[in-house]
């Protein structure tokens, strides 16, 4: 069928066959469907939406739109986190040494930044020397002999929806549950994995703000990725306040070493990591129950384990052999750090976490063009989570700057986000819910 009638069928209402999608998607890999094609699709599917079957076929197509891993020969089980993106959310950091140090072996695929999310191939970037585009041979060579890698998409991998991705977000259709379920289970799909956790974000620093929008995003991608043949369990997780007491690149791989190397934890962080660690160790049948996921999971980070696979992976994709020991002086390090100091006493009672994120961006560590060059060094640390007591003059947290003009807005920036009352705010949940997947075809 011509691109231009399965268009108009989903522009109608009507009901695309497996045929038409794969059709679709082989034209779009090809170049024979063309940008303005894709961008009606695209558009089409933002309005009139796709149904389960729809979407596990579109997420086919695309998977097979390239290169499909395949990891036979590990003796253990091939298993990933995504998440959908955040403030302080450095997880990936520990959560992927710790689980390849209970047996599990993680082939994590990561992203850059988008819009006021921080994204692990940045925070990675900032390591001197770290690799993360690799070839394929080497991305293979280092899952087999460290257990994991955290690279970055290649363009072997699903480049169909490398492709469908650029147009979307210049047309506006980025926030289509159908086409966000596609485009990250394709790359995972295409990976390889026998299981797949997602850390689906909601709350003032999410892409999806809502607890419905987050709840119908996770349903779709639990029930299509298992549907597809990748047994997915989707964990809703609360990002109204930043995850850990730092945002900013280097700054946010300078706190997951101290995490790895039990200098420093942050609760909530701590406890996300836990959780959907226990969750892909339970897939990966690497443990017997949740509670016994758990005690191995912290047995692998407060034994070192974790941050020897850390170091490891670190050394095997090019970055320095002694980045633990040496993190401090090897790091980017801003020329301005700045207390930002609270206006009044009080309880921290809540925290507009995108407007953190947008300030890390204004001060050079995002991106508004994907051709902008990131500042590593930038962001906030030692931030103070919600609920902690504070004195008039005490420090919200500290700006890493360029500038002093940055250090100042991104100054302003923080005391605006932070709401400070005389009462203590009630604790809020930090996991909203748990939503396994199952086959819906």
């Amino acid at each position: 069928m011509l691109p231009q009638e399965i268009i108009r069928k989903k522009r109608d209402g009507a009901t695309l066959s497996s045929q038409d999608v794969e059709a679709f998607i082989t034209g779009l890999a090809d170049s024979r469907v063309t940008d303005a094609q894709a961008a009606a699709f695209a558009m089409a599917v933002f309005f009139r939406g796709m149904t389960m079957d729809e979407r596990v076929a579109l997420t086919l197509a695309m998977t097979r739109s390239g290169t499909m891993l395949q990891w036979h020969d590990m003796p253990g089980p091939v298993l990933d986190k995504h998440s959908t993106g955040g403030i302080g959310d450095t997880v990936s950091l520990m959560l992927a040494p710790a689980v390849a140090a209970c047996g599990g072996y993680v082939p994590m695929i990561s992203g850059r930044g988008l819009g006021h999310t921080g994204g692990t191939l940045d925070k990675l970037d900032s390591i001197p020397g770290y690799c993360s585009q690799p070839d394929l041979t080497l991305f293979r060579e280092v899952v087999t002999t460290t257990g994991c890698a955290i690279i970055g998409q290649t363009a072997d991998l699903a480049p169909a929806d490398g492709r469908l991705y650029a147009i979307r977000d210049v047309t506006a259709t980025v926030e289509s549950i159908p086409l966000i379920t596609a485009s990250i289970l394709s790359k995972k799909l295409a990976a390889g994995l026998q299981g797949l956790v997602m850390d689906v974000k909601t709350g003032s620093g999410a892409f999806m703000p809502s607890l419905e929008g987050a709840k119908e995003l996770a349903e779709s991608i639990a029930h299509v990725a298992t549907s597809a043949g990748l047994p997915t369990t989707a964990l809703i997780t609360d990002m109204d306040e930043p995850l850990a007491s730092a945002a900013g690149n280097a700054l946010e791989v300078k706190l997951a070493i101290d995490y790895l190397t039990g200098k420093k934890r942050d609760p909530r962080l701590h406890a996300v990591t836990l959780a959907l660690g226990a969750e892909m160790l339970l897939l990966g049948r690497l443990a017997d129950n949740y509670d016994h996921a758990i005690e191995k999971m912290e047995m692998a980070i407060t034994s070192g384990r974790a941050a020897e696979r850390f170091a490891q992976m670190v050394t095997a994709l090019k970055g320095p052999h002694n980045l633990l020991d040496q993190y401090e002086t090897m790091l980017p390090r801003a020329p301005i750090m700045r207390p930002v100091p609270a206006h009044h006493d009080g309880f921290v009672s809540a925290i507009a976490t995108r407007k953190i994120g947008l300030a890390v961006v204004e001060l050079g560590g995002g991106r508004t063009r994907a051709s902008d060059a990131i500042d590593p060094s930038v962001g906030f640390s030692e931030l103070k989570p919600v609920g902690t007591k504070i004195s008039r003059g005490e420090p919200l947290g500290f700006v890493h700057a360029a500038t002093d003009d940055q250090a100042t807005r991104a100054c302003a920036s923080l005391i605006t986000a932070y709401s400070i009352t005389p009462n203590a705010p009630l604790p809020r949940a930090l996991i909203h819910d748990r939503i396994e997947g199952h086959n819906s075809r």
